[in-house]
């Protein structure tokens, strides 16, 4: 006979803490286990994180990275990557181990640090940096899907994956000059339903800068509209 007073809302708590039991959520940073609470990272780890500090309402590094390049509006970044350092192990775990959930995380975190600032207009769209095909077949996911989701979640904004295509599978641009990049190579990423984005402040959103390269592309795709703002927010940059 079933207990007629049994709280079946308490059920999945139940069944969490059982798998919490068995196998011990671990910290991505230093892999201590994780207590009640702690999601991906540990309280430790969390506040071990690089915080960049930057905002929209004053100039910083990730800015001058596009100036005489694309007239975006403003950029800023949540974390700086450092080589062997923490967001390096916290994005390859993201990137390479299918851990998409870190990206929500991440998303989640900065996007309520947007929230509050004042300096960022209202944004229409948030749009992720896309994958090739064939890239996003092999991983399975987007690793900035989850970030642009939670950030659009925060800011009142539409999130839309299918306004940019990546049309080329190129290798890493990184070790390549900007001249070169821009006399020998041929388009990369399209823009579909350009019509849906006039007049509309958009927020590009990708994982790490290095050289700029590819959110350079993406925006001045998105720029070809006319009548169009583009904001940049990354979760990392490379200092």
């Amino acid at each position: 006979m079933i207990r007629s007073d049994l709280n079946f809302s308490k059920l999945p708590n139940i069944i969490n803490d059982l798998n919490t039991i068995l196998v011990p959520p671990v910290c991505f940073g230093c892999n201590a286990r994780l207590y009640r609470g702690e999601q991906i990272l540990c309280v430790s780890c969390r506040a071990q994180l690089p915080l960049t500090e930057f905002n929209f309402s004053t100039e910083n590094s990730l800015d001058r990275v596009f100036y005489g390049r694309i007239p975006i509006q403003k950029a800023a970044s949540y974390l700086y990557f450092y080589e062997n350092g923490l967001v390096q192990n916290l994005l390859h775990y993201l990137k390479y181990r299918n851990q998409p959930r870190i990206s929500h995380l991440l998303g989640k975190w900065y996007g309520e640090i947007l929230k509050q600032d004042d300096a960022l207009p209202k944004i229409d769209m948030v749009i992720p940096v896309p994958l090739h095909p064939k890239k996003l077949k092999k991983r399975g996911y987007n690793q900035v899907a989850g970030f642009g989701q939670e950030i659009a979640i925060q800011l009142k904004a539409d999130y839309r994956e299918d306004i940019l295509s990546k049309t080329s599978h190129t290798r890493t641009q990184t070790q390549k000059s900007r001249i070169f990049r821009w006399q020998h190579e041929k388009p990369v990423f399209k823009l579909l339903y350009p019509s849906i984005l006039h007049r509309c402040r958009i927020l590009l959103v990708d994982d790490v800068v290095t050289t700029g390269a590819t959110l350079e592309a993406c925006s001045k795709v998105l720029l070809e509209v006319g009548e169009v703002e583009v904001y940049i927010a990354t979760m990392a940059m490379v200092p």
